[in-house]
């Protein structure tokens, strides 16, 4: 049994409820990770050569950042990038794990949505150190799906909790729930 849940102080269902929600997170953190893989595959084959197609207001065309956002550290090893990346990753997908249970839908969604955008350029980047994008404007950086996921996910969270009735509340892990619950003298 997952060291957050405690069997007396928490219904079954709610059990289930966390138990669904958590799966919901991961498959859906898969399939967004895997939609932009996907993209970027077919970029890489049919934009290589310099091909671009003219979309309007934005251009496929194929490009390469071997930094993080906006090419921040693009001189940096590939090993320190991905380590960098990776622990951020982490700290966030504990979190998401953590806070998942007590989340409402559109939280849960948000921090899929960034996770999915996060774990596909990082697994990019680990194949041969550069991550690879696709979206072009003309104004802005080069960009791809997985970017579009991560920010996204953040507009998002944020949007969420400005427009909770309690913004302490969004995030709030299930310890913090419990020990809000029971009041600071009850420790």
């Amino acid at each position: 049994m997952p060291k957050d849940v405690n069997p007396v102080t928490e219904p079954p269902h709610q059990r289930d409820q966390g138990a669904l929600a958590r799966t919901a997170l991961v498959v859906l953190v898969i399939l967004l990770a895997a939609a932009d893989l996907g993209a970027k595959s077919w970029a890489g084959g049919a934009l290589a050569d310099g091909h671009t197609v003219d979309l309007g207001l934005m251009q496929l065309r194929l490009g390469f950042n071997s930094g993080m956002a906006f090419s921040l550290g693009a001189g940096l090893p590939t090993s320190l990038v991905l380590a960098i990346t990776g622990l951020i990753i982490g700290a966030l997908a504990l979190f998401a794990w953590r806070a998942t249970r007590s989340a409402t839908r559109i939280v849960r969604l948000a921090l899929a949505l960034m996770l999915g955008g996060a774990v596909a350029n990082f697994i990019d980047r680990a194949t041969d150190g550069v991550v690879t994008d696709y979206l072009h404007t003309g104004w802005f950086p080069t960009f791809n799906l997985a970017d579009v996921f991560i920010t996204g996910g953040a507009v998002v969270l944020i949007v969420a909790t400005l427009a909770a009735p309690d913004r302490t509340a969004v995030l709030e892990t299930p310890e913090a729930a419990t020990r809000q619950a029971r009041g600071p003298c009850d420790d």
